[in-house]
């Protein structure tokens, strides 16, 4: 585990240069346990997104992942987990309710598999991150990736915007249940999705700056 953390840390630099990586918003992670949720564009996107983080990012990742050759043990070692997809999976929340009592930051991604290329506000959202939070008590940061295309790619620029902390007493949690996961999933989504809209009014603001 030490060998690939070292790893890890060496290949940070690489990769935001290879794929151009630019954070913005940085101020906005918090300390102690939490929950990040982004869009999904690429297999890349948890090292991307790790790449600019302040923090070490516990990425939840499908089980069939840490039974490739060598990616699997690369992925145990930047610190992610194994979640079984297609229903409950009450090891891996039991994993994520531990991992964020004890102080660190959980990623997860709430399209659930990568949608490149589309509006992600066209996608479906699955209401696990509803259901984690909800069991976690935790607050939410929102991330999204920006890309020309709406896709994670080697030297095409990407950025990677930290939204404003969603405080859990914002996702009206009240009770356990999936119509309340699901309201909650989506809300957590649309601020996602509002870092877009936001990063896409500065870079036309600046354009045009530039151009004045």
């Amino acid at each position: 585990m030490g060998f690939f953390n070292g790893l890890y840390k060496i290949l940070r630099g690489p990769v935001r240069l290879f794929w151009r990586v630019k954070a913005e918003g940085l101020e906005n992670v918090p300390e102690g346990g939490c929950l990040l949720a982004a869009n999904h564009t690429s297999f890349a996107d948890p090292i991307v997104i790790s790449s600019v983080s302040p923090r070490k990012i516990r990425f939840m990742a499908k089980a069939e992942l840490f039974r490739v050759p060598v990616l699997g043990r690369l992925i145990k070692g930047f610190g992610a987990f194994p979640v079984n997809r297609g229903g409950a999976d009450v090891k891996s929340i039991k994993t994520t309710v531990s991992l964020i009592g004890s102080g660190e930051m959980v990623g997860i991604f709430p399209q659930g598999t990568r949608r490149p290329k589309v509006d992600p506000r066209e996608t479906e959202i699955k209401g696990g991150v509803g259901m984690i939070a909800y069991h976690t008590k935790a607050d939410v940061i929102p991330v999204m990736l920006v890309t020309k295309k709406r896709k994670t790619s080697l030297f095409r620029r990407t950025r990677v915007v930290f939204g404003k902390v969603i405080k859990y007493d914002e996702l009206g949690l009240t009770g356990a249940g999936r119509d309340g996961y699901q309201r909650a999933a989506e809300l957590i989504f649309s601020r996602i999705c509002e870092l877009e809209t936001a990063a896409g009014a500065r870079e036309s603001g600046k354009d045009e700056t530039e151009n004045s």
